[in-house]
């Protein structure tokens, strides 16, 4: 097996054999795949297996890889430039249409990645408010900068510990972190912090820890009282935007954030982010303003174009009714075979097939928006933060994923992962999906 051989001069050479954690296959166990091609809804790996991809990159292929209209810009671009670190016009051209249809948004800038979007933002809110306090959610990841790689301490309000060894408790002094879902800790916390809050940092649809869709007043809440206290509200829409509609959540909870982050999607597939706002904020970046921002290649041309062509194709075809429908075809279908064959035992929390004895079960569902999903143990309420995924729930996901896997159907490696579709899923590729995923579920627990 060609992956795990590379996979071990992998770890020769890098920290973990990877260049992004969630790809080791740590959360799940065993070695990871390596792929060498992919086309559309397929991925094929080193040694020539195929098999069918939800995971999609982790979200930015919303036409499947290698999607031909845009692949045909890439071939193009090749022959006319690689990176200039200069003024060019694609990025004006990308800029402009992306501001002429988004309303909450005057100017736009482009780095490098949905990390550098969120952290060139925040410099944005602090130098605009001239305070320094970041509010974040327990649940929303905003990339691995410093500042809000963080999760909540003893008080949940205030009190905040690190994420990640190599980051000071200095750095995080400023770092309030709030559960998700909770409107009384969100209100006590304004009330006593609110004044030295610069900006509210949330996904306003979280799809790092699970699929923790949010209540609308939740998140309304959470803009009354950031403009009631003059902190401004950033919508971190890396995976989100251009995903679930042209508008992103901003566009479909009908709130306008004062900073949103995009990343993914808007670069068609290439290394791009942006932050964008109003120019009263916008104008403080340099060279206009004191915020000092810089990237050697940001707004390189493979991105900028490809970009302009994944949002046209967007705004062209309109595409969201048909993914949240295959979304949902794939995830009933998945949800029935999984609740037929593989219940689980509750005291146990071990997983049965159904023709085993147990006193009680635990059913399977799946969480879905739009062209997102993610498979959980089903739960009395929908769970909107990360204290309410049931207890197991990583383990129970790992002998699934390695059940669909071993059929050719490619989940992220993660239980907290959530999951992709595409236009090239059409309904022959769900169809066979979950032909293959019944004949995997059959297999591995013995019906």
């Amino acid at each position: 097996m060609k992956s795990r051989e590379l996979f071990e001069r992998a770890k020769l050479v890098s920290p973990g054999g990877v260049h992004s954690p969630v790809r080791s296959f740590n959360s799940v166990g065993g070695t990871p795949i390596f792929f060498e091609t992919a086309q559309g809804a397929m991925m094929t790996d080193v040694d020539g297996n195929q098999y069918i991809d939800y995971c999609q990159s982790f979200g930015p292929l919303l036409f499947g890889h290698r999607d031909e209209t845009i692949s045909k810009t890439v071939r193009e671009t090749v022959d006319m430039a690689w990176s200039f670190g200069a003024c060019e016009p694609y990025s004006l051209e990308l800029a402009e249409f992306l501001v002429s249809r988004i309303p909450f948004i005057d100017k736009i800038r482009f780095v490098n990645s949905g990390t550098e979007s969120v952290m060139s933002a925040l410099r944005v809110a602090r130098a605009a408010t001239k305070r320094h306090k970041i509010l974040k959610f327990d649940g929303c990841y905003h990339g691995h900068l410093d500042a809000l790689l963080v999760k909540a301490g003893s008080g949940l309000a205030g009190e905040s510990s690190s994420d990640s060894a190599g980051i000071g408790s200095e750095i995080i002094a400023n770092t309030l972190v709030l559960p998700l879902d909770d409107e009384e800790a969100l209100e006590k916390l304004f009330e006593r912090e609110g004044d030295q809050i610069a900006a509210v940092a949330i996904e306003p649809l979280p799809a790092n820890y699970g699929l923790l869709i949010q209540r609308k007043e939740f998140i309304e809440k959470v803009a009354k009282l950031s403009r009631k206290y003059g902190a401004l509200l950033l919508f971190d829409e890396v995976i989100s935007g251009f995903r679930v509609s042209p508008l992103g959540m901003a566009g479909d909870l009908g709130i306008e954030p004062d900073l949103v982050c995009y990343g993914k999607i808007i670069g068609g597939g290439f290394p791009v982010g942006a932050y964008a706002g109003k120019s009263q904020y916008m104008d403080l970046v340099a060279p206009q303003g004191p915020v000092y921002q810089a990237g050697t290649l940001s707004a390189n041309p493979f991105g900028m174009r490809a970009g302009l062509a994944m949002m046209q194709k967007i705004w062209q075809e309109q595409p969201y009714d048909l993914l949240s429908k295959s979304c949902k075809e794939l995830m009933n279908g998945l949800v029935r075979i999984l609740n037929l064959y593989a219940r689980i035992d509750e005291k146990t929390n071990t997983i049965f097939s159904q023709n085993k004895n147990y006193i009680s079960e635990i059913e399977w569902e799946s969480v879905t928006y739009g062209s997102l999903f993610w498979l959980k143990q089903k739960t009395e309420q929908p769970v909107r933060s990360i204290d309410a995924i049931p207890i197991g729930h990583k383990q129970r996901f790992a002998r699934i994923f390695h059940a669909l896997l071993n059929q050719g159907i490619y989940l992220a490696p993660s239980g907290y992962e959530v999951g992709f579709l595409s236009t090239a899923h059409t309904k022959s590729i769900i169809d066979d999906t979950l032909d293959k995923a019944e004949n995997a579920i059959k297999k591995e627990f013995g019906k």
